[in-house]
């Protein structure tokens, strides 16, 4: 049973990697990963029962099969992901035939292993298919579907000349100054709670209309209709310490804008935020419950190539850049005190250590950069603070 739930894991990590439209954060891919975990451990059961036929499909692929349909997955995906699946599930079996019998026994063993394998991805394939058409035909005519098409639509390169014909299907005016988020939890069952605590969110600063629209499992997209900010990033940082952490909720929020332009721009925002908090994630970095873009626009706009902004932070800090603790400190001492403008005194305050730590820290760190710190300061400061927020995914 370990041994299917860890090739169901790792299935799913595949899946996502060659067709990435089958994700959708963090609660789709925990869908996905269950899908593929119940689909091995029932080939495995089927195999040990030797029952002859296999299990009908399970019911985490079949939420997958309706979720596919809610996004606008199309159905060659979907496929395309369960050839993927079957043909990592069949190099499995056949690693493990030769790993554990004898060549006569598992000569035997691969053919039956491979033969149950196809029928059950033949079988498989139909269900998904038949489960997949059923709820496109429903959900094609539902309002529900308009709406998310109409978002959707908007939000693409080519958005509808109509806008106020997309304004009516989504009962939101568009011609207002709109505040965008993104909302996202691990969980693929938490999108009522995600729902609630948009409008909430958006509602307790002053919107006076708001849209939410569930676009995955696990994540809502939500606008709402503010005034005309008098400061844009600092009403878009007003919203973040509002949201309550429940249900493992997080919050991406945009900064305010006008118009349809507006609105894409200010999604565009937040989802790039969601990213930014994905990496810190991945990173080993503690989760944040609510992170508004303006906090955070420069280093999610450097890690849209994260490659590239690795290579930023190892150029410019050089062994600074070592993933030792030693130099974690170093760095975190250097980027507190570009940040406080070279004061001693300040970083001491705000690190607890006495002034003279501060000052050897300082020399220390300058000594392995083999630089001054107003040598190219605005590359230093952005690859310290990358190094901050992402960790190991930018360090040596």
């Amino acid at each position: 049973m370990r041994w299917a739930i860890e090739l169901g894991g790792e299935v799913a990590v595949q899946i996502l990697a060659e067709v990435p439209s089958l994700g959708g954060g963090a609660g789709a891919r925990e869908r996905l990963r269950r899908g593929t975990e119940a689909s091995a451990v029932q080939v495995l059961a089927s195999l040990f029962e030797q029952s002859g036929e296999p299990p009908p499909i399970s019911e985490p692929t079949a939420d997958g099969m309706r979720e596919h349909v809610h996004r606008g997955i199309p159905l060659a995906h979907v496929l395309r992901g369960l050839r993927i699946a079957h043909a990592r599930t069949t190099e499995a079996f056949h690693r493990a035939c030769a790993e554990l019998l004898d060549p006569a026994a598992a000569i035997e063993e691969l053919a039956a292993v491979t033969q149950a394998l196809f029928d059950r991805i033949d079988k498989l394939a139909d269900a998904m298919i038949r489960e997949y058409l059923t709820e496109h035909a429903a959900w094609s005519v539902s309002t529900a579907a308009a709406r998310a098409g109409v978002v959707r639509a908007l939000l693409s390169d080519s958005p509808p000349a109509d806008t106020e014909q997309a304004a009516r299907t989504l009962g939101y005016d568009l011609d207002r100054t709109h505040v965008a988020v993104v909302l996202w939890s691990d969980s693929p069952s938490a999108n009522p709670a995600l729902q609630t605590a948009a409008t909430e969110l958006l509602r307790s600063h002053g919107a006076t209309a708001t849209l939410v629209v569930p676009m995955a499992s696990g994540q809502v997209w939500a606008w709402g209709a503010v005034r005309a900010p008098m400061a844009g990033s600092a009403d878009a940082r007003a919203l973040a310490p509002d949201l309550q952490p429940q249900h493992g909720l997080h919050v991406g929020i945009g900064l305010p804008a006008n118009g349809v332009d507006g609105f894409r721009r200010s999604h565009a925002e937040a989802e790039r935020t969601e990213r930014f908090e994905h990496l810190r994630r991945e990173a080993g970095q503690q989760p944040r419950e609510s992170t508004a873009y303006a906090d955070v626009a420069v280093a999610a706009l450097l890690t849209a190539d994260l490659t590239a902004a690795g290579e930023l932070v190892r150029r410019e800090l050089g062994a600074l850049a070592e993933r030792t603790e030693t130099m974690a400190t170093l760095r975190t001492t250097l980027r507190q005190y570009l940040d406080a403008e070279r004061s001693l005194v300040t970083v001491a305050q705000r690190l607890h250590i006495a002034r003279g730590t501060v000052t050897y820290r300082v020399r220390r760190a300058q000594e392995i950069l083999e630089r001054a710190v107003d040598e190219r300061p605005f590359a230093l400061r952005t690859a310290l603070e990358l190094a901050e927020e992402l960790g190991d995914a930018v360090l040596r």
